[in-house]
């Protein structure tokens, strides 16, 4: 029998057994760990889901790990000098595949105890400093490293010497069918690795669904775990790396100082920006309804100056209060709600939507939100596992995933998924549900028609120019779908406890000859709702400030990290400040559009922007040494927050009041 499947799988033989042993390794261990965690299984409802979604995770996880021994095996594999070196060298891939797998299923329960989730980048962080770790691990975890050591002997050992039997005898083919063999390898491989003929390969964001971070863990195998998270590390760039450097204490004292916090109501040392923040609004907390924009810059609005396509929104901005200086903290979608739902500060780095030490316990006004029990969720159009959004999602604060699958009907469905009136649909559906129950809710609504292939229905709007899939086109019909659901949310039950505010993650595109184009940061944003006066707000602003000022408006005191300012309450004229980070290069700009520009290795340079021109030129004379101080604060202190974990949830709030000297800040550390 087995000579017979030995025949049938001919040459790829050894990656097939290789492929099946891991595979059943990493499928036990996972129902292994699923029955330890059983009552967090059942709370979940998850127990097919880990199962067959863990399932395509080690198909996936396979496939990456096996496609280039499989395709060198097709190609140079034989009885000549080279075949049998390379089976020798084989050998030795195959053996050292499944020890990293069994290995790192063996370490996950330990891993877990002590941490609450798979392994994943303090798994191989640690690694650099052996000593210390070797020493933790003798004091206080002999057993485990005992298991680990006779475990990895007995699969090096046994490995090797089955891995003998699998290479040899092989059914070589001819070589006129190798270059054939080799195109169906690299076919079904990269497939498998991908599973999924969407834009983006599968990735944990893909199967996470609950909001227990260690359920949607569970789904996947530790391998994959580390080898992603370490993968991602790529994309956590520190402004340390790029930026003159700055004492710690200094970067703390003046982002401090730039707000409008006195200096004796912050909270913690543990948690520099900590403070407590009184709402201006004392009446009965409100619902909060955030609407993000998809790549709606002020050059397509005309109540800012733009290109006539947004009548709808340009009525809202006369009705509401309208930000005529708002600018966003970046270029990207992730960075955008980075800014509107957690209120952090922009890095080099890809935004905290997408970084590894974010993923939980990472402070969002969800978060904050669902502890005072508002019911919190994402409604979109697409695919919420989108540039990871489900997975941040899940781990901070949300608790229901309103995308894609979850529409019924759609009146079209576009590149994107979901057109932007099904999406209002959906939300005007989702919020007169929600108000018929005795409990407040937030809902973070994100557009996706504004997107590039810019597919809308026809017949909604006549189009501004030819043809009809253009930028400007699919910003008038998203201005329209806003335009309807505002119709409807006037008319409903829960307008009158609810603030909306409409606001851009991001211009469409940013270009040009400029350090930093910032023109392209401007950005629309308007406040509305029952109470909230028609206001032409001309303060300098940034995506920062919104967050705070929602929370204020909705009636929520809180204590909580963000460090935008309440606009609700008067803002001096020497803090009125806007944040652009584009690519590498960190802008603070003041209200008099004076601007300070850091780049990679360099020291800060100074400008003055024209905004009736667009053009940001060289200033005569150097910005104030204090303004380029406490810009340099604020471009480091998003990255130090990051790395010192100084920006925690409300998990990490209350740790913190119960331990409030814990942690000076002259001991933390940048990198």
């Amino acid at each position: 029998m087995t000579r017979k499947i030995k025949t049938s799988f001919g040459v790829l033989y050894p990656i097939a057994v290789t492929f099946g042993i891991c595979l059943l390794v990493m499928t036990l261990s996972r129902l292994g760990l699923a029955v330890w965690q059983a009552d967090r299984v059942a709370e979940a409802d998850g127990w097919s889901r880990i199962l067959l979604r863990g399932l395509r995770i080690d198909l996936s996880s396979l496939c990456y790990l096996l496609i280039l021994p499989a395709l060198l095996t097709t190609l140079l594999a034989g009885n000549g000098v080279i075949g049998r070196n390379w089976l020798r060298l084989l050998r030795l891939i195959l053996v050292a595949s499944v020890w990293f797998v069994v290995f790192m299923e063996v370490a996950t329960p330990s891993f877990i105890l002590e941490y609450d989730v798979r392994p994943n980048r303090l798994f191989f962080e640690y690694l650099i400093y052996p000593n210390e770790v070797f020493g933790m691990l003798w004091s206080g975890y002999k057993l485990e490293l005992a298991i680990g050591v006779v475990v990895s002997s007995l699969t090096l050992g046994l490995a090797w010497r089955w891995s003998g039997d699998w290479t040899q005898s092989l059914t070589l083919p001819r070589w006129y069918w190798r270059p054939l063999l080799a195109l169906l390898v690299v076919a079904v491989g990269v497939g498998g690795a991908r599973s999924t003929l969407g834009h983006r390969p599968l990735n944990p964001a893909l199967v996470a669904f609950s909001t227990d971070p260690l359920i949607n863990d569970l789904t996947l195998n530790s391998a994959y775990s580390m080898l992603f998270a370490y993968k991602q590390m790529e994309s956590e760039d520190s402004a340390f790396k790029h930026y003159p450097t700055m004492a710690r204490a200094e970067i703390i004292e003046r982002m401090r100082a730039s707000t409008l916090i006195e200096p004796g109501q912050f909270l913690s040392e543990a948690m520099p920006s900590l403070a407590r923040h009184p709402a201006s609004y004392q009446g009965k907390p409100k619902n909060l309804v955030i609407l993000l924009q998809e790549s709606l810059g002020a050059r397509y609005v005309g109540a800012l100056g733009g290109l006539p396509l947004t009548p709808n929104l340009d009525a809202l901005s006369r009705q509401g209060w309208n930000f005529n200086r708002m600018y966003a903290t970046g270029t990207r979608s992730v960075r955008g709600i980075e800014a509107v739902v957690t209120g952090f500060s922009p890095t080099p780095a890809r935004s905290v939507v997408k970084l590894t030490k974010s993923q939980k316990g990472f402070f969002t006004v969800a978060d904050l939100l669902r502890s005072r029990g508002y019911h919190t969720q994402f409604v979109y159009g697409g695919e919420s596992h989108f540039d990871n959004m489900k997975s941040f999602f899940l781990g901070n604060g949300f608790e229901d995933m309103q995308d894609f699958p979850t529409f019924d009907k759609m009146n079209f469905e576009g590149a994107w998924g979901a057109s932007d009136e099904d999406l209002y649909i959906k939300a005007h559906q989702q919020f007169t549900a929600l108000s018929q129950n005795d409990q407040p809710f937030f809902s973070l609504v994100f557009t996706s028609s504004n997107h590039s292939p810019y597919d809308y229905p026809a017949g909604r709007i006549e189009p501004y120019n030819q043809p009809a899939q253009t930028r400007e086109n699919a910003a008038k019909y998203s201005d329209w779908a806003l335009g309807e659901f505002f119709k409807q949310a006037r008319q409903s039950d829960y307008w009158q406890d609810t603030v909306f505010v409409v606001v851009a993650d991001h211009d469409s595109r940013a270009w040009g000859d400029q350090l930093v184009p910032i023109d392209h940061f401007r950005i629309p944003a308007v406040i509305v709702g029952e109470g909230i006066e028609p206001r032409q707000d001309q303060r300098l602003t940034s995506q920062l400030d919104l967050a705070p000022t929602l929370l204020s408006l909705i009636g929520v005191d809180a204590e909580h990290p963000m460090i935008g300012h309440d606009l609700t309450q008067p803002v001096p004229r020497n803090k009125q400040r806007a944040i652009m980070q584009f690519y590498k290069n960190f802008a603070w700009m003041n209200a008099d559009n004076d601007v300070v520009i850091y780049q990679p290795q360099r020291q800060a340079q100074s400008f003055v922007y024209h905004p009736d021109t667009t053009e940001l030129l060289p200033a005569a004379a150097p910005v104030p040494q204090e303004m380029q101080r406490t810009a340099l604060a604020n471009a480091l202190w998003g990255s130090l927050a990051y790395q010192n974990s100084l920006y925690g949830g409300m998990v990490s709030l209350a740790k913190v009041r119960s331990a409030p000297t814990a942690a000076p800040i002259a001991a933390m550390s940048a990198e």
